[in-house]
């Protein structure tokens, strides 16, 4: 670590790395990437780096784990390129994420409440859908649906005229669930117990303990964001004093 002539630090990319277990090429690719802002170059061309820079390096990664990589991101690269506003409105969107992702958590936890057993051979209904309507209503592709009967998530019978298949009022609830189930970042292996104990019990009982998790990801979700929120506040504000006149 030197001194440069003005007296601040310089820090050399294995001063950075050190501090959160990185390689000296991860930080170099955070510059590249635009996460940390451009460093100054040596005489013989190797970077240097100042308080500023591991600044933005903390404020990155503790953006990381509430907005995920690739948000985190491009929100560094819009700060570093005086688009704050920009910055801003992506953290506006990870937290209306986060909001949505409570409302489906709740939408799952009433369905699964308001469940009740429905027989096997229920008569064609105003409710039924075929796949193309039930994968608009649901926004997804009718292949998603069909790789979901695949996995034996939904179990849709077929048209005795046309072949075509029909999701009736229990195998739109399947499919209801098992999207936001998917929403809530399970895979399909893990879904298919849960709506097979679904359609066994009629009831919420055997996901309780799926559902109590589920609460505390989204919640350390929403601490994730403060946590990060303070990192960046802490870039914005200090970052200024470190730039140069």
């Amino acid at each position: 670590m030197e001194h440069n002539p003005q007296g601040g630090k310089r820090l050399r990319p294995v001063d950075l790395a050190r501090e959160h277990g990185l390689s000296t090429q991860a930080v170099r690719n955070y510059e590249d990437a635009g996460i940390l802002p451009v460093a100054d170059r040596t005489p013989h061309g190797y970077r240097t780096y100042t308080p500023l820079h591991a600044m933005a390096l903390r404020a990155f990664l503790a953006l990381v784990p509430g907005h995920g990589h690739a948000t985190a991101t491009s929100i560094m690269r819009a700060v570093n390129e005086g688009a704050t506003e920009e910055a801003l409105r992506l953290i506006d969107e990870s937290h209306a994420q986060l909001l949505d992702d409570r409302a489906t958590l709740r939408a799952v936890e009433s369905a699964l409440r308001d469940l009740k057993p429905l027989p096997s051979s229920a008569p064609r209904t105003a409710s039924d859908r075929f796949i193309g309507s039930l994968a608009g209503q649901l926004g997804i592709r009718p292949a998603t649906l069909r790789k979901w009967e695949r996995a034996g998530l939904v179990s849709p019978r077929r048209d005795p005229q046309t072949g075509y298949r029909v999701y009736d009022e229990a195998a739109v609830r399947d499919a209801r669930l098992a999207h936001q189930l998917r929403r809530g970042g399970y895979l399909l292996e893990q879904i298919a117990p849960l709506i097979a104990h679904v359609r066994a019990a009629g009831g919420p009982e055997p996901l309780e303990a799926t559902l109590r998790e589920w609460h505390a990801r989204l919640a350390a979700r929403g601490r994730a964001l403060l946590t990060g929120a303070a990192a960046l506040e802490t870039y914005l504000r200090d970052g200024r004093e470190q730039q140069p006149a």
